[in-house]
């Protein structure tokens, strides 16, 4: 069954693009239903793609960190990540955000894959990385606008927490779905 097959093509009648923010840009397609050939504007955010990081110590602890997330206005425990930068390979920016928010590195990496950020109306996706054996060698170094707490937990602990549904972020949920499939599995 291909998850990707379609009745009818939407077709695009034009783009124009809308203000452009720090993290995104808003773009404005005007579609047409290949269903009822009714025509509407559809917004897209376009960003780039991000990476978040199962990062695993040496001691067998999972690197979360705590921020403040301003669209539901509360702290989020999550996966250190973040935004791959122009020209930059999704692994070399998994390497570095990981090494910017929580000071860790390590060298056995492994690529789980990939979601849509949120298909309904963004165009980006984020690269789920996960690295074994990290540990500490350099201090953070947060962009002007992060506070980000580090803390390691217990892979058993991560995974209860996972199943009983406490963290927020469906980047974090997926890659740890991700992980946790891939660790039981191997």
């Amino acid at each position: 069954m291909d998850i990707h097959h379609n009745s009818g093509q939407w077709r695009r009648l034009r783009s124009m693009p809308g203000p452009v923010y720090r993290i995104f840009s808003l773009r404005y397609d005007e579609m047409e239903n290949p269903r009822n050939g009714h025509s509407e504007t559809m917004i897209v955010l376009e960003s780039p793609d991000s990476v978040n990081v199962v990062a695993v110590t040496t001691a067998g602890e999972v690197l979360l960190v705590r921020q403040y997330r301003f669209g539901t206005g509360s702290y989020t425990l999550e996966l250190p990540g973040g935004v791959v930068d122009a020209g930059e390979d999704h692994g070399a920016a998994a390497r570095r955000e990981l090494e910017e928010e929580t000071g860790y590195s390590g060298d056995s990496w492994h690529y789980l894959g990939l979601v849509a950020s949120n298909p309904v109306f963004m165009n980006n996706y984020i690269h789920h990385w996960y690295v074994e054996g990290v540990t500490l060698g350099a201090q953070q170094k947060l962009d002007p606008s992060e506070a980000v707490e580090v803390i390691a937990m217990p892979v058993d602990e991560v995974y209860r927490r996972w199943l009983a549904g406490e963290f927020e972020h469906p980047h974090t949920v997926n890659a740890l779905l991700r992980y946790f499939a891939m660790v039981k599995l191997s």
